[in-house]
Formats: C-alpha cells, sequence, structure tokens
C-alpha cells in the first residue's frame, strides 16, 4: 500500500512530519459535528414538547434514544476500521450527520425526529474512539498530551458556541433549526477528509474487506440490554414498578450473557472463530480498569446534568433560550482553555491526579447549587457552571491518556471504544436517572415540569436533583486516584 497515494504512508510521504496535525484536525472537526448533534438539542426540548404535544418522558428519548444507538455504535469502530479503513468509515459517518441533520429539521412527525437523531447517533457513535487512536498511535509520548489538549479545545468549542447559537435560532426560528447547526461542519469534514484521512486501517495497514465478520451477536445482546437499561429506567417513574423491575433484571442478565458470549469467542479465537465485539483483555491493566470505572460515573455526571442545566435554568429559572446560551458561552470557552493548559500538564504529571482533581470540581459544583437564588441574582449559578467546567477541563485530556497509555498497540482500537462505551453508557442512564430524580422530586413537591407549581418548590426539585448528581460524581474519585500512578513510555506507532 506504500504506492497509493491516499494511504498512510502515502499522505506522510506528501505532508511529511505535519500530516499528522492534519489529520487531527480533520478528524475534530467531525467530532465537533458529532458532539453538537449530541448536546445541542437539549436547548430545543421544551419547544420541541409543545410543537408535537407530548411530556418529557416521550421528548427526552431525543435525547436518549440518540445516546443509546451512539453507545452501542463504539464497539463497532474497530471492526469498521479494520474491514473498511479510516476514509471509508470517517466519510459515511459525515453523510449521516447530513442526512440525519436535514431529515430531523424537515420532519413533521415525531418518529421521522426519533429516527433521524437515532442515524446522527450511530455516526457520531463510530467517529468518537477514532482521535484517541490517532494520538496513542500516530504521536510520541511527548507530544500526546499536547495533541489531546489541542483536540479536546476544539471538541469543547462546538459545545461552548452551540448553545449560544441554538438559544436564539430556537427563539426565532424553533426548534427545526437546532438539526440544520450539524450539517455545515460535517460538509467541511467531508471535504478535509479527501486530503488528509488514510484509506487504510489503524497502524498503516491495508483494509481487509474479507476479515472475519462482526460479532453480531454480542452486538444484538448489548444493544438490546441498552435498550432494556433505559426503558427499565424511564418505567420507574410509572405507579407499577414490576415492569421496570423485571426490564432492568433483565438487562443485566442480557450484560451477563454478553459478558460471557464475548470471553468464548476470545478463547475460541485462536481456533479461527471470529473475535470479540469487546477485546475484555483490556481490562487486564488496573490503570484501563480504574479509567473504565471513572468513565461511567463521569459519563453519568456530565450528560445528566448537560440535560439538566438547560431544563433547570429554564423551567426553574424562568430563562429563555437566547439568554441561556449567552450566559453559558464564557464557561465553554474557559473549558476550552482549560483543556489546552491541562493536555500539555498531562504530560508532565500523574493522570490520577488531575483526574481527581477534575472530579471534585465538578462535584462541588453541583453540590453548591442549592445556594443559588434567583432573587439575589444570577453570580452564584455562572460561578459554579464556571467550576463545573473547570474541572471537565481536568479530566478530559487526561482520561483517555491516563487509562490507555502503555497499553499494547494492538488493543487500543478496541482500548478506546471500549472507554468511549462505558462513559456512553453511564451518559445514557444518566440522562434518564436526572428526569427519574428530577420528575420524582417534582412530584413529591406537587409541581409539573411543564406545568404551574410554587417557584420555591421547583427550585427545591431541581436542588435534590443536582445534590444527587454530587453524590454520584464523588464516587469516581476512589477510582480516578486508583488510576497509573505516572506517564508511562509509549512508543511512537
Amino acid at each position: 500500500m506504500s504506492h497509493d497515494p491516499h494511504s498512510l504512508h502515502g499522505l506522510k510521504a506528501r505532508y511529511g512530519e505535519h500530516h499528522r496535525w492534519l489529520l487531527l484536525y480533520t478528524l475534530m472537526l467531525g467530532s465537533m459535528a458529532a458532539v453538537m448533534s449530541s448536546t445541542i438539542m437539549n436547548v430545543a426540548i421544551p419547544d420541541m414538547s409543545h410543537h408535537f404535544t407530548i411530556g418529557q418522558s416521550r421528548v427526552q428519548w431525543v435525547t436518549s434514544g440518540f445516546m443509546v444507538s451512539m453507545t452501542v455504535s463504539m464497539l463497532t469502530t474497530p471492526w469498521l476500521l479494520a474491514r473498511y479503513g479510516y476514509r471509508r468509515v470517517y466519510e459515511a459517518c459525515m453523510w449521516l450527520l447530513v442526512g440525519g441533520g436535514v431529515a430531523g429539521g424537515l420532519a413533521n412527525d415525531f418518529a421521522l425526529v426519533m429516527a433521524a437523531r437515532v442515524a446522527e447517533g450511530l455516526a457520531a457513535g463510530v467517529v468518537q474512539p477514532i482521535p484517541a487512536i490517532i494520538i496513542l498511535r500516530a504521536f510520541d509520548s511527548s507530544e500526546q498530551g499536547r495533541a489531546s489538549g489541542l483536540f479536546g479545545m476544539g471538541v469543547v468549542l462546538a459545545p461552548a458556541i452551540g448553545p449560544s447559537i441554538g438559544g436564539v435560532l430556537v427563539d426565532v426560528f424553533g426548534w427545526r433549526s437546532i438539526f440544520f447547526m450539524v450539517v455545515p461542519l460535517a460538509l467541511l469534514a467531508l471535504w478535509l477528509s479527501r486530503r488528509f484521512v488514510p484509506t487504510t486501517a489503524p497502524g498503516g495497514v491495508a483494509a481487509n474487506a474479507d476479515s472475519e465478520g462482526l460479532d453480531w451477536a454480542g452486538l444484538a445482546l448489548v444493544s438490546v440490554s441498552t435498550l432494556m437499561l433505559l426503558n427499565g429506567l424511564v418505567q420507574l417513574r410509572g405507579d407499577d414498578d414490576t415492569v421496570a423491575i423485571i426490564l432492568l433484571a433483565l438487562a443485566a442478565g442480557g450484560m451477563a450473557l454478553f459478558v460471557t458470549w464475548q470471553r468464548r469467542l476470545l478463547k475460541a479465537r485462536h481456533t479461527g472463530a471470529r473475535g470479540p465485539l469487546m477485546n475484555l483483555k483490556v481490562f487486564a491493566h488496573r490503570s484501563f480498569a480504574m479509567g473504565a470505572l471513572v468513565a461511567f460515573i463521569y459519563g453519568t455526571a456530565l450528560f445528566g446534568s448537560t440535560y439538566l442545566l438547560p431544563v433547570y435554568m429554564q423551567m426553574g429559572l424562568g430563562l429563555s433560550p437566547s439568554y441561556i446560551g449567552a450566559a453559558l458561552l464564557p464557561s465553554g470557552i474557559l473549558l476550552a482553555l482549560t483543556i489546552a493548559v491541562v493536555g500539555r500538564l498531562s504530560d508532565r504529571y500523574r493522570p490520577s491526579v488531575l483526574v481527581s482533581l477534575g472530579l471534585a470540581m465538578l462535584a462541588l459544583s453541583f453540590a453548591l447549587m442549592p445556594m443559588v437564588n434567583p432573587a439575589s441574582g444570577l453570580a452564584l449559578l455562572w460561578a459554579w457552571v464556571m467550576l463545573g467546567r473547570l474541572g471537565l477541563g481536568f479530566i478530559l485530556p487526561s482520561l483517555n491518556l491516563g487509562s490507555m497509555r502503555g497499553m499494547p498497540r494492538e488493543l487500543i482500537p478496541q482500548a478506546s471504544s471500549v472507554i468511549g462505551f462505558v462513559r456512553m453508557l453511564g451518559g445514557a442512564a444518566g440522562v434518564s436517572v436526572c428526569a427519574i430524580v428530577l420528575e420524582w422530586r417534582l412530584s413529591v413537591a406537587g409541581v409539573s415540569l411543564l406545568g404551574a407549581g410554587h417557584p420555591a418548590a421547583s427550585l427545591r426539585a431541581f436542588n435534590e436533583t443536582f445534590l444527587c448528581l454530587a453524590a454520584v460524581t464523588a464516587l469516581a474519585l476512589v477510582a480516578g486516584w486508583r488510576m497509573s500512578e505516572k506517564p508511562s513510555a509509549a512508543s511512537k506507532a
């Protein structure tokens, strides 16, 4: 493949040592589109709920359905890259984002909106593990922190700027405009991919269309188990808990069966059987196992709060979407700058210290939310939001590097997809759990999220939900501290 001008070797020969940075920036644009599509919809949930005249429990699936499809599709990334190569996989994902954005924006039926969100989620899930693979395989260990910081800074600019623009668009044009925001970024990423994304698979080898097949049984098991988990959590809101308990028990049983099946495929692989969807060997590394646990809890808190904050500001504090977007912009910029700085620090300091410090700040920001009093101004609200974003800035560039440094290079694609999977599984559960806790506390207070109620009782319900998030985030501190004690040497791939 060295004579193929579009292979990794061919692009390196054309662009030299700078190619790895050009490739990273190209992937960053695609990731920005994926991240924007996952978070920007939250600001449009109230408007969409009123447009389709459906309750929160149904409209929440605009977020949860996206996250389910994104979570499951992450596990297919290593197989897709090995079979079809970087460029074909990446471009297919960008076309899905474009198609989902256009279809969702033009849809007149909620079922079509959900289908568009599922398509976007599938694309976002496949794309997200790829940058970590590039950083750990194409960059020297002394550059990995810098690359991770620059990449993270660019990616968080999408959700930082997105709500500001999205809030204005919702006020002026309605919820449909949110879908179209993703389209320009995805189209630009498609154009750049023709120049800088190689056709080869990870490691520079040729993509092999005749490689072993996908573990469809494993994919079906994990998909059904994830859906039953989220449906079980949704059913907990009803008066009859029997269905919820059955679904949650089936989800736990399905996950146990999935793990057993993956172990069986891993043991039988030397006989020529197809490989497992999830290579469980990655959990033999303590730093990765602890990092995966942090990723799950962190995902629960991050995506739960991403759902909760806009709803809190609109329904609890009575702020307009455009005001919320403008007010959140400084904290988003702070997050981007923090990631850039911490990315460089992660080359010199223990990831466990940086991750633990970030988790502590994130938990503290949730715990301090009850101090916000609308009658005395919103300065404390923005202070706690910025404290949480500062914490995220310490976690994001350190978690992947701390979890996967020293990992055998053949396991890096699997490790990247697995840690993304557990993070998004926590995130998918986090959105549902936040909605469940919020509806429960609102019900106790005699307040409806979409209806009238006493403002003080409504605020108390939101504050109690934030305290639950603080407790969940604090649980991750133990695992975060037990990650790798120091950055281990990683050979350049």
